[in-house]
């Protein structure tokens, strides 16, 4: 199951239009009008979600330097208490920006090197290294898919394909560290 959003956007898109909307009742004006437009909305975010991250970032960047200048311009106008407030929520600001430099096409690219370097150093353990080496990697790789499977299914765990809810893995929320960490 692929997880990532524009993915699985795509995928509810190529549904909508190639097999529900040909199936909605022509004479339904309604439901035809609200296919199309769940469909429209669907392509909106689809073109939107790439630039999702860098638009909060530019918000951010644009509310830290409102913020500075306006306790700049006010002064002792305002209570003291407030401009102390919004100084903190600025410093706090500067410092989420300065974390997020990193687009998520690089992050992105990034997981797709790495998981493509590491496959080609466990084919090449598997094809000449020696039984002990062997062992080590395997035992590391069944750790990681272990790990990775019961983070993707708690990610997918909503859609409800799940049918035993005491086999479900823990919360996706619980298995994600902080940004931070």
């Amino acid at each position: 199951m692929e997880v990532r959003p524009e993915i699985q956007i795509k995928v509810i898109l190529k549904a909508l239009t190639d097999v529900i909307l040909p199936a909605v009742d022509p004479e339904n004006k309604l439901a035809q009008e609200q296919t199309r437009l769940a469909i429209g909305t669907l392509q909106l975010v689809a073109k939107r979600l790439p630039i999702a991250y860098r638009y909060d970032r530019d918000e951010l960047n644009r509310y830290v330097g409102f913020s500075k200048d306006l306790v700049a311009q006010v002064g002792k106008a305002a209570d003291e208490s407030a401009i102390a407030d919004l100084k903190a929520l600025a410093a706090h600001g500067s410092d989420v920006l300065d974390r997020a430099r990193a687009e998520p096409a690089e992050m992105e690219k990034a997981i797709f090197d790495l998981r493509a370097m590491v496959g080609e150093l466990i084919e090449a353990v598997h094809a000449g290294g020696d039984s002990t080496a062997q062992a080590a990697v395997r035992k590391l790789v069944l750790t990681m898919s272990k790990q990775e499977l019961e983070r993707e299914r708690a990610a997918v765990v909503d859609m409800n394909w799940e049918t035993d809810p005491r086999t479900h893995a823990p919360p996706i929320e619980t298995q994600l560290p902080p940004v931070n960490a």
